[in-house]
């Protein structure tokens, strides 16, 4: 079930109807996890069971690490819940990408190895909830919190449907404390949320789908070679359609989790505005970056043990966040390329230490470094490493004789959203103009409302499931 259907519409609003009639709490809680559990059964039904084995296993696994004062039994049932989520992780989305590899390495060592085919289904969202369940053991063990007491609760705090499949990722302090007591929404709360679904819908169908996929799939997806211009169209294309797609759902997400009374946090905060790489990473994919800071950048070391460590801490950390996205040797390098980016910025940032940059020269790095974000796109959205090649080649005008692929109306297309865009973020770097927009004047809110819906209605067949479901 994706949000951009009729059949979600349907779900929602009998899950809203069912939230807001007059039950007890401990009810309507019971109705979430079911309503949960349905929307992810909608792509596979078996696939439920992983998720509550994996689900289950995490909670006694955290309530024996909270009950225990020796250390190293501690650390024993931490290894449970490592070995059994990145087991699974590991095994359903990384298993056919070692076998292909280790089948390359037997080769060039000259041994014949022929694999069976790999046909195992990769469960969707496995990497949001398997992040969002290792965060709670973590956090147990850390002492940075106490367990659930409710496997119940717990239940809905890894399946609440509105993120399960694709983000935010939460942790306990983001939901749980909500579980505690009745909660409905507002009328304002109600009408920021269906205006935030809106939003997110028109991101994802009308712009994404619409008016950017068109463009980035045809350059990706050509066999031939592609010239300068339609290469970086095709890379501001996709630039454009991962955001708005991405954007869009963890928009759709936050808006139906207010309708129903949940506040969780947002996830993009102009990210097209970023004025450095560090910058983009606290605006991008929010809840990603700060778990991979906290659960993989800190533990290494972080920034205390000397610049040539944290060099290393930021790559390794980049390298398996590039990985996480999937298995593909093009998001190992994207993310090295991230990993190298940020140390390189490191060390400039400590050459210019104590210089204060005008609004000029803001501008100017804000500008280079979407430009830089553009060309790593480039090798996030390729399917091969050589792919990634030809287009960056094509980029910086390797290919001149090459025939033209997209046509004018594209174009104008890709630069209009993309202009609109990144207008729209550097708006919005510090400030939040959704909030602003709804305070506005009324008859213009409701009218700009009912253009999006229109222009979501009349789109709607289009709408292709949402980027991030495959990782």
């Amino acid at each position: 079930m994706v949000f951009n259907s009729l059949t979600f519409a349907l779900f929602f609003a009998i899950v809203l109807a069912l939230h807001n009639l007059p039950l007890s709490w401990q009810s309507k809680k019971r109705n979430l996890l079911v309503a949960s559990y349905l929307f992810y059964a909608a792509w596979n039904p078996p696939l439920v069971l992983l998720l509550w084995a994996s689900t289950v296993i995490d909670w006694l696994v955290a309530r024996a690490i909270h009950r225990s004062e020796d250390q190293d039994r501690r650390k024993t049932w931490l290894l449970v819940s490592l070995v059994v989520n990145l087991g699974l992780l590991g095994f359903f989305k990384y298993g056919q990408f070692f076998l292909e590899n280790f089948q390359v390495l037997m080769a060039a060592v000259g041994v014949r190895y022929a694999p069976p085919p790999w046909n195992i289904l990769l469960p969707v969202g496995i990497s949001f909830y398997t992040f969002h369940s290792l965060s709670y053991t973590l956090d147990i063990y850390w002492r940075r919190a106490t367990p659930i007491p409710k496997l119940s609760d717990y239940m809905l705090f890894v399946s609440f449907f509105t993120q399960l499949v694709a983000g935010p990722i939460l942790r306990k302090a983001d939901l749980v404390p909500q579980l505690e007591s009745p909660r409905t929404a507002s009328t304002d709360q109600m009408y920021r949320g269906l205006a935030l679904i809106t939003l997110g819908l028109f991101e994802k169908v009308v712009v994404a789908d619409g008016a950017l996929a068109p463009a980035a799939d045809a350059v990706f997806g050509s066999t031939d070679a592609v010239g300068a211009f339609d290469a970086w169209i095709g890379a501001l294309a996709f630039s454009g359609q991962i955001f708005c797609d991405f954007a869009g759902y963890s928009t759709i997400a936050v808006g139906a989790a207010l309708c129903l009374g949940f506040i969780i946090p947002a996830n993009f905060a102009a990210p097209y505005a970023a004025i450095g790489l560090s910058d983009f990473w606290r605006r991008w994919h929010i809840s990603l970056s700060t778990w991979l800071r906290d659960y993989l950048y800190i533990p290494l070391g972080g920034n205390r043990k000397g610049e040539a460590r944290t060099s290393i801490n930021l790559m390794l950390t980049m390298l398996l966040g590039g990985l996480w996205h999937g298995a593909n040797w093009t998001f190992v390098v994207w993310g090295g390329m991230h990993g190298a980016g940020l140390v390189v910025e490191r060390w400039l940032k400590r050459l210019g230490r104590g210089v204060v940059p005008g609004p000029l020269l803001r501008v100017a790095l804000a500008a280079l470094t979407f430009t830089f974000v553009l060309v790593t796109w480039v090798v996030f959205r390729s399917k091969t490493l050589s792919g990634a090649g030809s287009i960056l080649a094509g980029m910086f005008g390797q290919h001149p004789d090459a025939a033209p692929i997209l046509a004018s109306v594209k174009v104008g297309e890709t630069l209009l959203c993309i202009g609109g865009l990144l207008l729209v973020h550097w708006l919005a770097r510090n400030r939040d103009l959704v909030a602003r927009f709804l305070q506005a004047w009324q008859p213009l809110v409701l009218a700009v409302w009912a253009l999006m819906a229109f222009g979501v209605s009349i789109t709607q067949g289009t709408g292709d499931a949402f980027i991030y479901f495959q990782f």
